[in-house]
């Protein structure tokens, strides 16, 4: 009997999906080699731009076959971060995307829109205040949620004008330091997920404790979807994340396909 009424559960998800009554939006950047990769300081360790070297296309190198090399930075484009990432995170247990259990890859995610403020300002902070706000005329973050900031900051095609960069770094909106804590203490939200480069402001480096979102969050086993896309698709409570990382040993993060699904 479980069994039949399991299988009808997913037949009717599939039903769904392939009828038009559940849409499925994605949420991720085309990964090509000019998608924009996180600068660092000169001093640190740089992540590799994607890089893709052809094999074969069906020539003299392999009639039959089109395939790729490709190598890049576990942070590249839309991407997942896992809590070892941080070194808040290093001991935690299951803390790496090989072994965090695959039923977090699912979640229910809140978006809440900042575009306005985001567009005045690039330096924008999401503050508690907004998100209660939003929770005023959407209803509260359900535990376990994904906390999603949205900017439409991904329609900046160009990478200059995505990073922002100037002498004092970049400039780009994410979380306010008191936002996170509130997030992972009072809404037990799964992570953060942003259309920037990073989960953090882009001038971060610079608050009372230095990168919040990745410290906090990861230090409190969350997890990271920076590089978000399609945002403005997406209703304010009620879609489904998708997000599984490559299952990398020990990988710190990888590029991700990020679905979502919404009920029309």
């Amino acid at each position: 009997m479980s069994k039949r009424r399991s299988n009808g559960l997913l037949n009717s998800l599939l039903g769904a999906i392939t009828g038009g009554g559940v849409r499925v939006v994605d949420l991720t950047m085309t990964l090509d080699q000019k998608v924009p990769t996180i600068v660092l300081p000169p001093e640190l360790g740089q992540s590799w731009p994607f890089r893709l070297e052809e094999i074969s296309r069906y020539d003299h190198r392999g009639p039959n076959t089109y395939w790729n090399n490709m190598s890049c930075g576990e942070h590249t484009g839309t991407h997942f971060d896992a809590p070892i990432h941080w070194i808040s995170g290093k001991d935690l247990p299951d803390n790496a995307t090989d072994t965090i259990p695959p039923e977090m890859f699912l979640a229910h995610a809140c978006v809440v829109d900042c575009t306005l403020e985001a567009e005045k300002d690039p330096d924008y902070l999401l503050t508690i205040q907004k998100v209660e706000e939003w929770e005023e005329e959407n209803g509260k973050i359900p535990p376990r949620s994904w906390l999603v900031m949205r900017t439409d900051w991904s329609m900046k095609f160009d990478p200059v004008e995505y990073l922002n960069l100037d002498d004092t770094g970049a400039h780009t909106p994410g979380p306010h330091m008191d936002l996170v804590p509130w997030l992972i203490e009072e809404r037990d939200v799964v992570g953060f997920g942003c259309e920037a480069v990073g989960t953090d402001a882009g001038q971060a480096q610079h608050f009372n404790i230095p990168f919040p979102c990745h410290h906090l969050m990861h230090g409190h086993g969350r997890f990271g979807l920076p590089a978000l896309t399609n945002l403005d698709k997406l209703p304010p409570q009620g879609s489904l994340f998708i997000t599984p990382p490559l299952k990398i040993r020990q990988g710190s993060g990888s590029p991700v396909r990020v679905l979502a699904l919404v009920e029309e």
